[in-house]
């Protein structure tokens, strides 16, 4: 499934909201946004492995400025300097931890096995 963006802004918290086309709402520490950022500096593209330390990530960190990539993602601009990261639409909505989209991505797992005695 593809999602489109409708609104993107950023509240005087410093999180960042973000209104679908199916009116679902997506709310964004920017710490967080910087920490899952898929470019090629923070992952690394044969292994998938996330190269990026946490612990270099300030907290205070916020978001300078975004701009639209065509019709299918953003290019963020963050207050340590990164702006290399491209988050398409469909990856901020697999991120967004919400009650519901939490819920919905665990009924797609499979079922625990239990262990064998």
């Amino acid at each position: 499934m593809s999602f489109c963006l409708l609104d993107f802004r950023v509240l005087d918290s410093q999180e960042i909201l973000i209104t679908w086309e199916d009116d679902h709402r997506s709310l964004f520490d920017p710490r967080t946004l910087r920490l899952f950022c898929p470019c090629a500096q923070c992952v690394d593209e044969w292994s998938g492995k996330r190269t990026i330390q946490a612990e270099k990530i300030p907290a205070s960190l916020s978001l300078k400025l975004w701009n639209p990539v065509g019709r299918y993602a953003v290019k963020i601009s963050w207050s340590d300097g990164h702006q290399t990261g491209i988050y398409s639409f469909d990856y901020l909505r697999q991120l967004c931890s919400c009650h519901f989209c939490h819920d919905k991505k665990n009924k797609n797992l499979p079922p625990k096995r239990e262990k064998d005695s």
